[in-house]
C-alpha cells in the first residue's frame, strides 16, 4: 500500500488519492504537490521514491530540478525591481544593457524578453551545453545577434534564453547575480526552499530527474527554422540535470531546484496587474500551438494547462509536467513537481489529473 506522507483538507481528498493511485501503478515515482488558499496549506502533501531504484524516500525536504517552472522564479526576481523602480517594463533593454542594441535591437522592451516576444529565442551560433553554462559568455552572444523576428509582433517561447537575457538585466539594475538576488531577495524573504542549479551540500537531497522515452523535442525540426534553432541548439538531455555541472550552473530559464514556501508579500497589487496585460496571443513560433502570453507568465485560456479557467490566473508549466500557478480569482497557488517526466514540453495527464481534481475542490 502506497503512503503520502504530509497534510491535505477532506476538501482535496481527491488529490491526495490520485498521487497515492499514480504511485502505486508506476505512473508516478516521486512527487510534491502543493495547494495554498488565501494564505493557508489546505494540501501539502508529498511521496513516492527520490530514485529509479525505489530504495530512497521522496522526503519532505526532497528537492528536484523543475526546468522551466524555473521561469515563474525569474519573471519574478524581474516584478520585484519593477516594483523598486529599478527596472522599467516599456524602458529599452539597451537602456541596461547597451552592447544589446547590436544587430537591430536597440527597440527591443524589457516587456519583450518577459513575453517571449524579443525575437532571440535562441542562439545563432552553435553552442556546446559548457558554452550554455558560461554565462557571461553566451549571454554576450545573444547580445551580439539580430533578432530572428520583428520584436513584438510575435511570440516565440524563449526557452533556455530568457534566463540568460533577464539574469543578465537582474545583474546589471540590482549589482547581483541571478542566483545572489534570489537568495537574498526572494528565498531568503519567503524561506522557500528553491535555488538555480543547487549548493553542493544540497546534493544528497536532490532527486534525480529520469527522462521519457518521448522528450517531446523532435529532431525532425526543420533544418535552420526557429523551432530547431531555439531547441536543438545545444540539443538538451534531460539527464543533463542530473549532472554536477548542472547544478553548479545558473540557468534562469531551466534549472531551478524547488522544495517549499510560505508566504509574504514581494509585490504591490499594481505591479501584479501588471501580469495580466496581454502582449501576445497566437500560434507560438518554437512550440508550435497557441498561446496567450502576459508579462512574465502565461495566461488563460492557453493550449499546455488547458483545462484551466478563465480569468485571472497565470502560469508556467515545466519540462515532463510540474507547474506552477496562480489564481488571483480563487486566492490560490497550485504548484506541482515530479522526478518522472512525462512525454510532453508542457504539462503531462498525471499534472492535468491533479489540477481538475484541486479546480473540482474549490468549486463544489
Amino acid at each position: 500500500m502506497t503512503i503520502v506522507y504530509g497534510k491535505c483538507d477532506s476538501k482535496f481528498r481527491e488529490v491526495q488519492v490520485l498521487l497515492e493511485q499514480f504511485i502505486e501503478s508506476g505512473k508516478e515515482l516521486g512527487a510534491s504537490i502543493t495547494v495554498n488558499v488565501d494564505g493557508e496549506e489546505v494540501v501539502d502533501i508529498w511521496g513516492g521514491y527520490a530514485n529509479e531504484s525505489r530504495t530512497q524516500p521522496w522526503e519532505e525536504n526532497t528537492i528536484v530540478n523543475v526546468f522551466s517552472c524555473s521561469k515563474t522564479v525569474l519573471s519574478l526576481a524581474a516584478f520585484i525591481l519593477v516594483d523598486r523602480g529599478l527596472l522599467d517594463l516599456d524602458e529599452k533593454v539597451a537602456h541596461y544593457w547597451p552592447e544589446f542594441q547590436a544587430q537591430g535591437k536597440g527597440e527591443i522592451l524589457v516587456r519583450h524578453l518577459l513575453s517571449h516576444t524579443a525575437g532571440i529565442s535562441g542562439w545563432d551560433d552553435p553552442i556546446s551545453i559548457e558554452t550554455l553554462y558560461d554565462i557571461e559568455k553566451s549571454a554576450a552572444m545573444l547580445a551580439g545577434q539580430a533578432p530572428w523576428w520583428t520584436p513584438g509582433t510575435a511570440s516565440g517561447y524563449h526557452a533556455l534564453s530568457m534566463g540568460h537575457l533577464l539574469g543578465e538585466l537582474v545583474r546589471r539594475t540590482s549589482g547581483k547575480t541571478l542566483r545572489e538576488f534570489i537568495d537574498t531577495e526572494i528565498a531568503g524573504q519567503l524561506d522557500a526552499d528553491f535555488q538555480f542549479g543547487a549548493l553542493e551540500r544540497d546534493w544528497p537531497r536532490i532527486s534525480d530527474i529520469v527522462p521519457p522515452k518521448n522528450s517531446g523535442i523532435s529532431p525532425q525540426f526543420e533544418r535552420g527554422s526557429i523551432q530547431a534553432k531555439t531547441l536543438l541548439n545545444p540539443p538538451l538531455d534531460p539527464e543533463y540535470a542530473n549532472t554536477d555541472a548542472w547544478r553548479r550552473a545558473e540557468l534562469g530559464a531551466i534549472n531551478g531546484h524547488g522544495g517549499s514556501a510560505r508566504g509574504k508579500n514581494l509585490l504591490s497589487e499594481s505591479t501584479i496587474r501588471l501580469i495580466f496585460q496581454e502582449q501576445q496571443c497566437g500560434q507560438d513560433l518554437v512550440l508550435g500551438m497557441t498561446f496567450r502570453f502576459g508579462i512574465g507568465f502565461c495566461l488563460t485560456p492557453s493550449a499546455g494547462l488547458d483545462w484551466l479557467p478563465e480569468g485571472n490566473v497565470c502560469f508556467w508549466g515545466g519540462w515532463g509536467g510540474s507547474f506552477v500557478i496562480m489564481d488571483l480569482d480563487r486566492r490560490m497557488t497550485i504548484a506541482y513537481t515530479m522526478n518522472k517526466m512525462g512525454s510532453g514540453l508542457v504539462g503531462s495527464d498525471r499534472a492535468t489529473a491533479y489540477g481538475k481534481a484541486v479546480y473540482k475542490a474549490v468549486s463544489s
